[in-house]
């Protein structure tokens, strides 16, 4: 599994662009990072362009909040996907579930934290 990386500055620029209304809306970031991994896992096989919709969007919400190793392995989807490479697609999308999971712990404890 890819170490988890999170970007504090990227959180920091959030926090200060949404002001109250951060943290609610990591939360909701954080269950679509969910939603959209789970997405990707759901059409990879059978609709190359949803699943490539789901990635990119998973890819792009998870820069913006600072899961940086999410983004990397999303885009990495997206990415084999548009190369028609679907099975190192498939082998990349495998990390999506741990990453998910690992990014809304950091990310939850940096919520704590600041």
């Amino acid at each position: 599994m890819t170490e988890i990386q999170i970007d504090d500055a990227a959180l920091q620029s959030m926090q200060s662009l949404l002001g109250e209304q951060f943290k609610d809306t990591l939360e909701f970031c954080c269950s679509e990072f969910e939603r959209l991994a789970n997405e990707v896992i759901a059409t990879i096989g059978n609709d190359k362009e949803a699943a490539i919709r789901h990635a990119h969007s998973l890819k792009s919400n998870a820069a913006q909040f600072g899961a940086t190793s999410l983004s990397e392995v999303a885009r990495e989807v997206e990415l084999n996907l548009n190369q028609d490479n679907v099975e190192k697609a498939v082998n990349a999308s495998t990390d999506l579930l741990a990453q998910v999971s690992g990014s809304q712990a950091q990310l939850r404890a940096w919520l704590e934290a600041n």
